[in-house]
């Protein structure tokens, strides 16, 4: 039976489309659009859960991810 566990996504604009990063599993996908980056992240997150060996898993899995900002004094 499958479950479901979430993930956090970082999207970011790079040239004329988006790059999707998983940051918990280091596995990154694009699109021409935010959502369409966001699906193929999915999708190659639900294949690497296909394919990959339970020690693979362990391996790369950062359980701990802190998303925040920073102000940092430039120029």
């Amino acid at each position: 039976m499958k479950r479901n566990k979430q993930f956090t996504a970082i999207i970011e604009r790079e040239g004329d489309g988006y790059v999707a990063l998983c940051p918990e599993l280091d596995i990154a996908s694009q699109g021409d659009s935010v959502e369409s980056a966001k699906n193929n992240l999915i999708e190659a997150l639900e294949l690497f859960f296909e394919v990959a060996d339970p020690s693979e898993i362990q391996n790369r899995l950062h359980t701990e991810v802190f998303v925040t900002q920073l102000e940092v004094a430039i120029g």
